[in-house]
């Protein structure tokens, strides 16, 4: 089956940047959180289990090479060689990201740090990952109250 890995491509990022807006900007009700949880990470994690699992047994066509090969830097090369590849392996660092975002920002409103420090962080989360991850949990090595447990990442 063809499918608009561009637009599904197009579509992902657009979403993914509105529920970092709303992580960034929103009021955090009690509510609010797990909504963008279960509305940003899970529809991007069930998008991409619907293209991963189509794409893997063969009903999408990759619209380009196919690789099913994760255990050689060639083998993933391969599979991101192709708009399907390159689409899924996207969403899932969008999902993931989002989700790393999420935890930080409850984290950090637990320690009590201050929204406009956290703003200053969660944009490399979104954009760099782990290096928004490392900068998150510097600054909150720094920043804001202790809390039971403080090493896990609760």
């Amino acid at each position: 089956m063809q499918i608009p890995w561009e637009s599904i491509f197009e579509v992902t990022n657009i979403y993914a940047m509105l529920c970092w807006l709303v992580l960034l900007f929103a009021p955090r009700r009690e509510q609010a959180l797990p909504l963008l949880f279960m509305a940003g990470c899970g529809l991007l994690a069930l998008t991409y289990a619907v293209l991963i699992v189509g794409l893997m047994s063969g009903m999408f066509d990759a619209d380009g090479p196919r690789s099913q090969d994760f255990s050689s830097l060639a083998g993933v090369m391969a599979l991101f060689d192709s708009k399907g590849g390159a689409t899924i392996g996207w969403i899932h660092y969008l999902a993931f990201d989002l989700f790393v975002g999420i935890w930080a920002a409850r984290n950090a409103d637990r320690r009590g740090i201050a929204r406009w420090m956290q703003i200053l962080v969660l944009p490399f989360i979104f954009l760099l990952g782990p290096l928004g991850l490392v900068l998150y949990l510097g600054l909150r090595t720094f920043a804001g109250k202790s809390v039971e447990n403080g090493i896990a990442p609760s």
